[in-house]
């Protein structure tokens, strides 16, 4: 069931500019402008908050989300830039580019913002709206597109609410977008970099800027990308998974959602992804606790069941995706 909420409309003045970065703080969702569509913003640091973002859009699965900061620097410490990476962050940010480097040591942007990966999108929008709350939010903002998933990217505030009114706090309108098509994306992790989606940077001026080719998705030599992009290998536990388990079997960890099993003791290795049942806090739960178990040594996890209704189908998804052969 999605959570209904009263949709705010906010000028892009300053007034409308300071609440929609206080709602940011306090883990709510905000329709941003940006130079390419609206985004779905929200603190990328709360994975509670980026679970909204999924329960908003009814998305079905969990994948990267791109993370939004107001200039070069901040984005530096949040991931790890090569020469190549760099160059092009200097030659088109701010501006309609997205950047996929290595998580840095002190990247605050949370497992679920990035699926669980060691690496995390970047981009440093140019409008000048969405920088102003960039900067007086104060962290990295996740913010896919304003739509419910499968749907037309939004670039006015009116597409935004056909889609998203009641599921969201605000929209901090601005008129339409510019540019009317995603950023591109590059990854840089290594080797060349490989351009995953074309958008709002030219081919041609992205190759200028380092000098050499890009090299395309369908020739990257890895698995395809998925939305927004990014690269399709998430992160897999070295542990076996068992889905759907009634309790762990000797030698299995666990991995619980809600009540526990009475009459069963758990095991040392376990987690509860929501004691409650609650599908947001299990969400934002979900890939800290399948790399917890793995380091911790588990050889196989067993997972309770988790209710397929709303947040839950993508959480399933994600299980499903961990426990397949591999």
């Amino acid at each position: 069931m999605i959570e209904t909420r009263q949709t705010q409309r906010l000028h892009a003045d300053e007034s409308g500019i300071a609440e929609a970065a206080r709602l940011l703080r306090a883990g709510k969702l905000v329709a941003l402008p940006t130079e390419t569509v609206y985004g779905l913003a929200a603190d990328a640091t709360d994975g509670k908050a980026v679970a909204s973002i999924y329960a908003a859009k009814e998305r079905p699965s969990f994948n990267p989300l791109i993370s939004h900061l107001p200039d070069v620097a901040s984005a530096r410490r949040e991931g790890l830039f090569d020469a190549p990476a760099l160059a092009l962050a200097k030659a088109f940010w701010p501006g309609p580019l997205t950047l996929i480097v290595p998580v840095s040591q002190a990247c605050t942007v949370s497992d679920l913002a990035r699926a669980g990966l060691r690496t995390v999108a970047l981009r440093v929008p140019s409008h000048p709206v969405a920088h102003a709350v960039l900067a007086a939010a104060g962290r990295p903002i996740a913010a896919p597109s304003a739509n419910r998933s499968g749907r037309v990217s939004p670039t006015l505030p009116e597409h935004v609410l056909v889609d998203l009114d009641g599921r969201i706090d605000a929209v901090l309108d601005a008129g339409p977008t510019a540019i009317g098509v995603e950023s591109s994306i590059v990854a840089c992790l290594g080797g060349a970099p490989k351009l995953l989606r074309p958008g709002g940077v030219p081919r041609a001026a992205l190759e200028a800027a380092i000098g050499r080719e890009l090299v395309s998705a369908d020739r990257a030599g890895g698995a395809a990308p998925i939305s927004p992009g990014l690269l399709a290998s998430h992160y897999a536990p070295e542990a076996a998974v068992r889905l759907d388990a009634e309790a762990p079997r000797p030698g299995e960890a666990w991995l619980g959602f809600g009540p526990e099993p009475d009459g069963h003791a758990l095991p040392s290795l376990s987690f509860n992804l929501s004691p409650s049942g609650n599908l947001a806090e299990a969400a934002a739960n979900l890939f800290a606790a399948l790399r917890r178990l793995d380091e911790a040594g588990a050889t196989t996890i067993a997972v309770a069941p988790v209710p397929m209704q709303g947040l839950g189908e993508a959480i399933n998804n994600r299980l499903g995706r961990a426990a397949a052969p591999r």
